[in-house]
């Protein structure tokens, strides 16, 4: 997994720390979203919360993750699978909200459908969220 996080990193033209490295492995190894709270308690290690932020801010803007809203007016992020660009998301996929367990997923196999606009207008984002029971949870 070190190896795949230092190629994810030095192709996003990033230098390898200790908080980049620990915060990627937490996303390659989870299948759901991660809140920032979740990413400070997982990483087992005191990371500044500005560090946690500034790192999802640089990993956004990347395209190596992707931000999901939530219900509580906050906000998750997943690891993109689709290689996003820097400054250009394009993992247009459904999101999937637990009501039992919490947990949000990305659901690759589901696209969101095309939103043809008026004339004049341009579509930066569409966000798609479902809730309902997972499948651990049915």
């Amino acid at each position: 997994m070190q190896e795949q996080i230092q190629k994810i990193l030095k192709h996003n033209q990033l230098s390898v720390t200790g908080g980049r490295t620990k915060i990627l492995e937490l996303f390659l190894a989870q299948d759901d979203a991660l809140a920032h709270a979740d990413i400070e308690r997982k990483t087992g290690e005191k990371f500044d919360r500005v560090t946690v932020y500034r790192t999802l801010q640089t990993f956004l803007e990347k395209g190596i993750i992707h931000s999901i809203p939530t219900s509580d007016n906050s906000v998750k992020y997943a690891l993109c699978k689709d290689n996003c660009s820097e400054g250009h998301h394009h993992d247009h996929h459904v999101h999937f909200m637990c009501s039992v367990c919490g947990k949000t997923l990305c659901i690759d196999e589901v696209s969101v459908p095309v939103v043809n606009l008026p004339a004049g207008y341009k579509v930066e984002q569409i966000q798609m969220i479902v809730t309902g029971v997972c499948k651990d949870c049915a």
